[in-house]
């Protein structure tokens, strides 16, 4: 595993251990409308992140905005309620900062979740997808000027977490699809030209998020595995227009399903060492 690259790591793993001494076994990253998995959590400890020294409070509705840590089952999880976004101004080292303090809280592996809208048919509101590759487009990455940067990502999203995810859901009766997502900059929702290329660029879900948290974890030497919900159909291919409420409010419905797999997914990873 690479050390941290960036020094800030440091002091804000001093802050959160101050808080909460046992180190977690899987790192969970919650997307927009996605946080309410937390209530879930046993023996819960909730540090804002206005408490973590350089964990910049996320801006966007439907992000808390909090690290909370505690047991799933038998297994110490560490979640990000809330995430950071390029489009909210902030440089790529403040997007993953997160993602490498779960690393430095000692995560073997990461799960990360997005609301992204669905491309391919079939990928309905309300369903859920498994990412199996991605397209970074946000025209970042967090490995520039990182000593020691190149890391393979032929596999980034790991095969043994993506059999655990079809097994969880199997096990619950819950549908869940796989495909390749797509990361873009935003704010500003796609034009329906832009999710035509990528279609021909074989997208089969776009967001703005997760790609370059991947891209951190994988140089930390983490399992990653990632969750779409999809919350809309990309621009061109509904009769609705896009707004973020929306998004917010699908995954609302879908957190049934969302919590149920999500939770029986981070139990059987603690054990994939």
């Amino acid at each position: 595993m690479h050390e941290p690259a960036d020094p800030r790591v440091s002091s804000a793993l001093e802050a959160v251990r101050k808080r909460a001494s046992f180190a977690p076994e899987v790192g969970i990253v919650l997307g927009s409308g996605l946080g309410a998995f937390t209530a879930s959590l046993t023996d819960r400890v909730e540090i804002p992140y206005a408490d973590v020294p350089h964990l910049c409070p996320p801006r966007v509705p439907g992000h808390a905005g909090s690290l909370c840590l505690g047991l799933i089952g038998a297994v110490r999880v560490a979640c990000l309620s809330g995430r950071l976004h390029l489009y909210e101004g902030h440089d790529v080292a403040d997007v993953v900062l997160g993602c490498r303090l779960l690393a430095a809280l000692g995560c073997h592996s990461v799960l990360l979740t997005n609301a992204a809208g669905g491309i391919r048919p079939g990928l309905v509101p309300g369903s859920l997808m498994l990412i199996v590759d991605h397209l970074n487009l946000t025209g970042r990455n967090p490995l520039c000027g990182v000593p020691h940067p190149f890391v393979d990502m032929s596999g980034a999203y790991d095969a043994e977490l993506r059999a655990a995810a079809q097994r969880a859901a199997s096990e619950a009766g819950i549908p869940l699809r796989e495909g390749v997502y797509a990361g873009l900059l935003g704010p500003s929702y796609e034009t329906p030209a832009e999710i035509r290329m990528l279609q021909v660029l074989g997208a089969d879900a776009v967001g703005m998020s997760t790609v370059n948290e991947v891209i951190a974890l994988r140089h930390a030497g983490l399992r990653v595995g990632a969750l779409s919900c999809i919350t809309n159909l990309a621009a061109g291919l509904g009769t609705v227009a896009l707004d973020h409420r929306d998004v917010q409010e699908v995954a609302k419905r879908a957190q049934k399903d969302f919590e149920e797999l999500l939770g029986r997914w981070a139990v059987s990873c603690g054990g994939v060492k």
